[in-house]
């Protein structure tokens, strides 16, 4: 077993070059020798500005051959990868930039508007060159990789950092989940073996590098000298289109949300399609509906389908379950997240440390080498994310479960105010800082609500300065100033004041009560 990512890609290198590694949603197609030539000359430019073993490097690119390069460049280099949404507010990036440290960045024109002010980084911008006008020293991408400075080759250890992704935090701004090489060997090497990726495979890139669901098809398909299948945003957004690249492609294995497959489901129009030569599905990150699930069922018989279950934290997926072929008509429950992965542990405890009978609800804790190294920057959360029971170190996942021994487990919902949406992890009170940014918002309430299509809705509550209340469109420009779109609330409502509990806190229950009723 290596200890570094990116032994995956220098293996692949070496014992097929001329493989296929990438294809874009062009269909331009990138070998491994070249994709792994690229990320060397990366590397080498990296080393030669002083960036090696403990630094972060920030990559803001959209989907594409240098969004790839870069992840394999940075950790040839001995540096950690930050990866942001190229789209993402002003104020988000630069919180993520800033609290992480970054000695470089790597992005499109668009980076420009996030750098933070306080420190000199060194800034690569891909596919093109930096405003007229700037007045920070840019270097082009497509440069590096011309000039091919020999990379160097720090040590490696399994301890090291490989990447930090940033998910939505209770305090208002995003927290970064660090990563090591050992924590991601140790899922993609399950990884490859559950799903018994071989080098004909042809695989799907749905997720985007800021989401941990992308480690699910990049590194296992490096690994195992396959074909990566890169589907850029506009692609993704395009059911029809994307349908008839599935077919078109011969694509074996699917990788993605449930909201991705849904979107195809109501829109693909799958039946006109052959996908004959799909033989895994994989989705992961929030709940499919059953609806859904069985209509997608019947379009694609053939395939295996996997539910993937597990936070950040646990690199990808700590649990996963096999749904069955046939879905009866009558079923409304959704499928269970399944059994623990082979290289993890699971537990089910009450709110007193105890573990709890099968079927009873409980707080999941899960162990193992994929477990992260913990927060960037939070000594305190990271004191609370993770419990000792017998010498072993357990994290706390915040999720709410119940074990059927028949089944695996069952995901029940979330204790505390965290939500997945889209695949997306959302900390309510992230959003909450965000309203209250707005000069009419004196008060901000933000409540999920359960949804049989999108599986859960964000209800913004609110009371205002003054008489005159903000429009939804107003709102909704606000909010897409500062939070990712899957962050912008479906509604507002607007109270004179907010209720409130006997210890003066906001009364969330009672608003989810009103809401509901």
């Amino acid at each position: 077993m290596p200890d570094h990512v990116a032994e995956y890609l220098e293996a692949s290198a070496l014992g097929c070059p001329e493989r296929v590694a990438l294809v874009d949603s062009g269909g331009q197609r990138l070998t491994y020798s070249e994709l792994n030539r690229q990320a060397d000359a990366l590397a080498g430019f990296l080393a030669s500005q002083g960036i090696g073993p403990g630094d972060r490097v920030a990559v803001a690119l959209p989907k594409s051959f240098a969004s790839v390069v870069s992840l394999f460049g940075i950790v040839k280099a001995g540096a950690a990868y930050v990866p942001v949404d190229p789209a993402t507010p002003v104020e988000r990036g630069r919180h993520i930039l800033t609290d992480s440290a970054v000695r470089a960045v790597i992005g499109d024109e668009r980076i420009l508007c996030i750098l933070p002010d306080s420190r000199p980084v060194t800034v690569i911008v891909a596919g093109g060159e930096a405003p007229p006008g700037t007045a920070l020293k840019t270097t082009a991408f497509e440069q590096i990789l011309a000039a091919g400075t020999k990379p160097p080759r720090p040590e490696r250890r399994a301890s090291d950092l490989a990447y930090i992704l940033y998910t939505s935090g209770s305090t208002g701004m995003p927290k970064g989940a660090m990563i090591t090489h050992g924590n991601a060997v140790s899922f993609i090497e399950w990884c490859a073996e559950a799903f018994g990726i071989v080098p004909d495979d042809r695989v799907t890139s749905n997720a985007p590098f800021h989401f941990d669901l992308s480690v699910l098809d990049l590194y296992p398909t490096v690994k195992c000298g396959a074909t990566l299948y890169l589907i850029n945003e506009e692609l993704g957004r395009n059911a029809p289109e994307l349908a008839r690249f599935v077919g078109a492609h011969r694509l074996t294995i699917w990788t993605s949300t449930p909201s991705v497959l849904m979107l195809l489901v109501q829109f693909g129009r799958l039946h006109e399609h052959d996908v004959s030569s799909l033989r895994l599905v994989l989705f992961g990150g929030e709940v499919f509906p059953v609806r859904h699930l069985r209509e997608l069922r019947r379009l694609w018989p053939d395939p295996v389908f996997y539910n993937l279950y597990g936070p950040t934290e646990i690199t990808t997926a700590c649990t996963y379950g096999e749904v069955p072929r046939v879905i009866p008509d009558d079923r409304e429950a959704p499928y269970p997240i399944g059994f623990p992965c082979s290289h993890c542990r699971a537990l089910v405890l009450d709110e007193h440390g105890r573990e709890v009978p099968a079927g009873d609800e409980g707080l999941l804790f899960v162990s193992g080498p994929s477990v992260f190294a913990g927060y960037w920057n939070r000594p305190a959360e990271n004191q609370a994310a993770f419990v000792d029971r017998e010498e072993v170190r357990w994290y706390n996942t915040g999720d709410v479960v119940r074990w059927i021994p028949d089944e695996g487990f069952s995901y029940v919902g979330r204790r505390d105010r965290m939500v997945k949406r889209r695949g997306y992890r959302i900390e309510l009170g992230e959003i909450e800082g965000a309203m209250y940014a707005h000069p009419r918002v004196r008060e901000a309430a933000v409540v999920p609500v359960p949804d049989e299509e999108a599986g859960v809705r964000i209800v913004a509550v609110l009371s205002c300065r003054g008489p005159e209340r903000p429009s939804t469109v107003d709102l909704k420009t606000f909010c897409a100033t500062r939070l990712p779109g899957y962050m912008i609330p479906d509604r507002f409502l607007f109270r004179d004041c907010l209720p409130r509990t006997s210890t003066d806190k906001v009364d969330y229950q009672a608003l989810a009560g009103a809401i509901a009723g």
